[in-house]
Order: structure tokens, then C-alpha cells, then sequence
């Protein structure tokens, strides 16, 4: 299959994200690249993590006051952000599947450009209904000229 125009600018990301439990703070951070695009009103990451399980594919979706992460693959995950309201995902292991609940305190998406910008997003998370942590994960994003 061959693509005749393409819809989606090849990007290097840029991924941080601090998790807060219980009074310890763990940071994780990754380079990786993927592909951005637009499309109905909405901006979208896809990108690729290679963990020790495996390859996970990621797609993050930010909409105003609202966003989605889902990772399938290796490992899979949905979690939704909506800034007005709690909203459930799910993350399934070999255990079986796992109700998640997000509170979001903070959704923000700056473009500095067509080809480059910056998502922020802090929630709390909660796993079977107990709290695990607040997550912070900053996202930025520029196009890959080299691609």
C-alpha cells in the first residue's frame, strides 16, 4: 500500500512523567519518535514504547478539555482525561483487567507551531477504586526533519 499524500508529520518526542505515592516521587523519561497528525478537531500522538515485555503502540488524543491514552501491544491500556468529570479506563494484564479512574487537574495542548508543541496532563489515578498516585506527564513534540 502505498501513500500518496501524507497526513501526519514524522515527530521526535519527548516524554516525562512524574509519578507521586504516598510521598516518593519516581520520574521516567524517553525519547522516541512517531507521527502527528490532525483530524476532526482533535491532535494525536502515535508513537511506539519498547519495553522488556515487548513493543506497546501509543496513541494520545487531546480535545479542549479532554483526552485519551491507549497503548496496545505488550501491554494494553485505555485511560480517558476529561477536566469536568471522573472517567474510568482499563489496564489488563495476565492477572486480568483493571478498572482505572482518572481525576484530571490539569489538560493543556500549546502549539508553538504547525510541526511542534507541548502537551501537559496531571491526574490523579486510581486502580480498583484505591488512589495509586498523581501523574504528571509532559509530552512535547517537534517535527523530524530527518524522517
Amino acid at each position: 500500500m502505498t501513500e500518496h499524500k501524507r497526513d501526519y508529520t514524522p515527530v521526535k518526542i519527548h516524554l516525562t512523567t512524574s509519578i507521586s505515592q504516598e510521598g516518593e516521587k519516581e520520574t521516567i523519561s524517553f525519547t522516541t519518535f512517531g507521527r502527528y497528525y490532525q483530524k476532526a478537531g482533535a491532535y494525536f500522538l502515535k508513537y511506539d514504547e519498547v519495553l522488556e515485555e515487548g513493543t506497546v503502540k501509543t496513541i494520545v488524543k487531546v480535545k479542549e478539555t479532554t483526552g485519551l491514552i491507549m497503548r496496545s501491544g505488550a501491554l494494553k491500556m485505555r485511560l480517558a482525561f476529561d477536566l469536568r468529570t471522573k472517567m474510568n479506563g482499563s489496564y489488563e494484564s495476565a492477572h486480568g483487567t483493571f478498572l482505572l479512574q482518572t481525576t484530571t487537574k490539569k489538560l493543556s495542548h500549546t502549539m508553538l507551531s504547525d510541526t511542534e508543541g507541548e502537551i501537559l496532563l496531571i491526574y490523579d489515578l486510581s486502580m480498583q477504586g484505591s488512589v495509586v498516585g498523581t501523574y504528571k506527564m509532559n509530552i512535547t513534540y517537534k517535527e523530524d526533519l530527518e524522517a
